[in-house]
């Protein structure tokens, strides 16, 4: 049984920064390529980046890069997103997702497994 749960979310105005976390259950943790989706109303569901394995490799969406971090610590189960220089278009619930299947880096939804309930983000103008 895989759950994921994001924290971390809030209010903040354009500029400011926030980190979100999401805890994952499950033993094998650090054998789950991860990754960061978006999806702000009437939109579809966005990637932002994805992390592998060991968190030696990642992928950033254009939109994101420079300005979001994903990282993660395997000892703690837990995957982290430092999102700096927010703008208002950054206004989304953010979700995490486990790939527990291939082990490459993917920034298509498809390949992902499980989902958390979702954490929401809102960058004031």
């Amino acid at each position: 049984q895989v759950q994921l749960v994001e924290s971390g979310g809030g209010l903040v105005q354009a500029g400011g920064s926030l980190r979100l976390s999401c805890a994952a259950s499950g033993r094998t943790f650090s054998s789950w390529v991860m990754g960061w989706f978006r999806q702000a109303p009437g939109k579809e569901r966005e990637f932002i980046v994805a992390i592998s394995r060991s968190g030696g490799s990642t992928y950033h969406a254009d939109s994101v890069k420079g300005r979001f971090t994903i990282s993660r610590d395997n000892a703690k189960n837990t995957m982290y997103l430092q999102m700096n220089s927010l703008k208002p278009e950054d206004t989304a619930v953010y979700y995490c997702a486990a790939d527990l299947k291939t082990s490459y880096v993917s920034n298509s939804y498809r390949n992902y497994d499980y989902w958390g309930q979702g954490t929401q983000v809102t960058v004031s103008s």
